[in-house]
């Protein structure tokens, strides 16, 4: 609960000055630096006894010293008592407002400065901490206006901020006008305002062009440069960047070493994880950065999405020595367990989380309801749905709808997922339908399907995935006839299928593979291990789902087509290029192939070997014949 604004009387505190009369100078002395709102009051309140509390120096410290302090109720309450209140008056109580995010009453007290009976105008100062607080492009437009007017928009302080609220806003071309108005020494938050900026509006080529102009680069134009690559899907790049800084002899900090862990989480390359965790304390020798809640939560998000959940979990458990999981940490421990299958570990968590103290967020849900599906917990996950509201009063958002979509179509219960997608107040977005068509195509629901893809379709939220569903129900049920309709549907529609493809770690490196793939140097071998693989399976009773073939051709060239899938090809690169009995990652871009899936299984016990397949939903994790999903996916 907050405090009232209730200024210091003559009587309420002890004297601080140690004896004497109070002056104004010593007042304003005493008030230098002072960032103790208990301290701050004893000094006014002898200041009032001295009749030296409206003395100008006196009032505008006291009010920095209450806003330093974070008792800007009392900042404000002084300024207004104050006679005659100069633009330095509120100039500070807007930066006080606006460096804390409290962006509407910066601009309020702007809005009553200038339109106060005192005709106060504002200074370089007052608009620099100003622009800051402009959500609003108008507002922002405005105040550059006041800026030109004045003559202050040349000022390095009004420049800079006025520039920082263009990037901010998106607005590339006038940010850019601005920034080489500055030339040809900028400030360095301009240079981060615009690196930022390109990158936000997915400018990188831009971005990196002016990054490679700077004559002198420190490490907030690297991390800005880094951010834009991993905001934008372009991992291998922050990390080449990443140790381009390193060469150049600029020291990673906390953020460096966080978006770096985020481009291997891209990735899924561990060994690079592992690079990187050697930067942080308790990693290793090169150890830079501190383990802290941030640094950990991003180590546990970058391990998990590697495939490592045992390192993941490892990290996890050294944060709680040093109190610093907090409820994100928590969040990426139980989106770890949800995405490789360990449902029951994160239900689990979650329990911990809350016996700890902490309160869940929508993202807690969303990794929980995320493992029920996985699993088939429909009873739990409906509890957990039904909870959010209830117990812990989070409105359920469509990510969470979509989550039990996934849930209840998983399980086979589609008509009861397309009830709930009918009773949404919110609008279902195309990921949900794509979901609901999803579990439409596995449980052969096709009068549903069509309904759905109709709808797709028809409102134009279709992409290719929409196409490739329907078109495998009816190659399922046999209906050529209505396949050849929905591949011209996309043909005319301009929708491309996107091709699968499946990358496999070997070392730091990646190699990836598409069907029938024969550009590797080392294809012979590849289609020679290949072989040996099938064979394994073969004999081992596997039989080719040959219904997986969507095309209209005999046995056995579905057979044929089914041997040289991606992740077969993958799967045959890796058995030759690590040591036997090692483990082999295969990442793919697509849902896994119910023949592949069947094959690994076989050679995981065949070979001896651990192979972990990340597909675009899930890992599964092949030991000894079996999977981790429960062939429940």
């Amino acid at each position: 609960m907050s405090t009232a604004a209730v200024l210091p009387s003559p009587a309420s505190t002890r004297h601080p000055a140690g004896g004497g009369a109070l002056t104004a100078d010593r007042a304003a002395a005493l008030l230098a630096g002072c960032a103790s709102a208990s301290r701050a009051a004893e000094i006014h309140a002898a200041a009032v006894r001295a009749s030296v509390d409206q003395d100008k120096a006196v009032a505008f410290r006291l009010q920095r010293a209450y806003a330093a302090s974070g008792r800007l109720d009392l900042a404000v309450a002084l300024l207004r008592r104050t006679p005659d209140p100069t633009a330095v008056f509120y100039t500070s109580a807007i930066h006080a407002h606006s460096s804390r995010g409290l962006h509407r009453a910066a601009l309020a007290l702007l809005s009553e400065m200038l339109l106060s009976r005192h005709g106060l105008l504002p200074t370089a100062h007052t608009l620099s901490a100003s622009l800051p607080a402009c959500g609003c492009l108008a507002v922002g437009r405005a105040l550059h206006g006041y800026a030109v007017k004045l003559a202050l928009s040349g000022e390095p302080y009004v420049a800079t901020a006025l520039l920082g609220m263009y990037a901010r806003a998106g607005e590339a071309a006038a940010a850019r006008a601005l920034f080489d108005g500055m030339r040809p020494d900028p400030h360095v938050v301009s240079v981060t305002a615009m690196l930022s900026c390109y990158a936000k509006m997915g400018q990188l080529d831009d971005a990196r062009g002016l990054f490679d102009a700077l004559p002198r680069k420190d490490l907030v134009c690297w991390n800005a440069m880094m951010d834009g690559y991993t905001q934008h899907g372009r991992p291998s790049e922050a990390l080449r960047l990443f140790r381009q800084m390193l060469r150049s002899g600029v020291e990673p900090d906390e953020v460096s070493v966080v978006l770096a862990l985020s481009a291997v989480a891209q990735l899924g390359t561990a060994e690079s994880g592992r690079w990187l965790h050697s930067f942080v304390a308790n990693g290793g020798r090169r150890a830079r950065v501190r383990l802290n809640a941030r640094v950990g939560t991003a180590l546990v998000d970058m391990y998990y999405k590697c495939g490592s959940l045992e390192e993941a979990v490892a990290v996890f458990r050294d944060l709680g020595g040093g109190g610093d999981r907090d409820v994100v940490a928590w969040n990426a421990m139980i989106n770890g367990y949800a995405m490789h299958g360990r449902s029951r570990e994160a239900l689990e968590a979650f329990g911990q989380l809350r016996a700890q103290g902490l309160w869940p967020t929508d993202i807690t849900f969303i990794g929980v309801l995320n493992a029920c599906s996985h699993s088939g917990l429909v009873d739990e996950g409906r509890a957990l749905f039904a909870a959010m509201e209830e117990e812990y009063g989070i409105v359920p958002k469509v990510e969470h709808y979509g989550c039990m979509v996934d849930l209840l179509g998983r399980a086979g219960r589609v008509e009861e997922a397309f009830d709930l997608v009918q009773s949404m107040k919110a609008k279902p977005d195309a990921a949900m339908w794509a979901s609901l068509l999803g579990a439409c195509r596995l449980h052969k629901n096709l009068a549903l399907g069509q309904r759905v893809a109709d709808y797709l379709v028809g409102n134009g939220l279709a992409n290719s995935g929409t196409y490739v569903l329907l078109s495998n129900m009816y190659a399922a049920a046999g209906k050529w006839r209505e396949v050849g309709r929905v591949r011209s549907m996309m043909r005319a529609s301009g929708v491309q299928k996107e091709p699968g493809c499946s990358a496999v770690e070997v070392g730091r490196r990646v190699v990836e593979f598409v069907a029938g793939d024969r550009s590797h140097p080392r294809s012979a071998e590849i289609y020679a291990k290949l072989e040996e693989v099938n064979s394994i399976a073969r004999a081992r009773g596997h039989v080719p789902h040959t219904e997986l073939v969507l095309h209209d051709l005999d046995d056995a060239a579905k057979e044929r087509a089914l041997a040289v899938h991606s992740e077969k090809l993958a799967l045959a690169f890796g058995l030759i290029s690590t040591p036997p009995r090692t483990g082999i990652k295969i990442v793919k871009n697509l849902r896994a192939c119910a023949d592949c899936h069947a094959v690994l299984k076989l050679v995981s016990e065949a070979t001896g070997r651990k192979i972990v397949f990340r597909d675009r939903n899930r890992f599964h994790h092949f030991v000894d014949g079996s999977c981790s999903c429960g062939d429940y996916w």
